[in-house]
């Protein structure tokens, strides 16, 4: 059993804007979060839909190790993944089916950093952010997730 949680969300319309904070955000089956660059088909990777591109997550604790390892500061929306989750080993969740709040995603694997976050941050933070805490989810179910939700498996 997780004991995991939601920390905070996040969405931007483009690619290459900002993501923007948001106390919740309704997940909808092979589209992503609305309003989020994949769910309009706006982000970097849009061009081929694929189920792994409709939600991402990150541990807050990866966030911190990339500061106190790497001397790396980013922000939760920094990291340009939608869910920040807290207290929940998200590597372990790839091929697993597991809920955060009342929406049912699937684990596709891990979402390792890519040039675009390198050239929107640092080139330090691909180094930083391999195999740490990230990962591509499939929406399952329809719903709304809120920060303060509960990961369970």
């Amino acid at each position: 059993m997780l004991a995991g949680h939601v920390i905070s969300i996040h969405i931007t319309t483009e690619a290459t804007r900002p993501m923007i904070a948001i106390g919740e955000a309704r997940a909808v089956v092979g589209k992503g979060l609305e309003g989020d660059r994949h769910f309009h088909g706006n982000g970097t990777f849009s061009r081929t839909p694929k189920p792994d591109r409709e939600v991402t997550l990150i541990e807050a604790e990866a966030i911190e190790a990339v500061t106190h390892d790497y001397g790396i500061t980013l922000a939760p929306g920094d990291t340009r993944r939608n869910i920040v989750t807290r207290n929940v080993a998200l590597n372990h969740l790839v091929g697993r089916e597991f809920s955060v709040g009342e929406v049912r995603l699937r684990g596709l694997g891990l979402c390792e950093p890519c040039a675009h976050l390198a050239k929107l941050t640092t080139a330090d933070v691909s180094k930083a952010l391999v195999h740490r805490g990230r990962l591509r989810a499939q929406i399952l179910t329809d719903g709304v997730i809120r920060v303060g939700d509960v990961i369970s498996a």
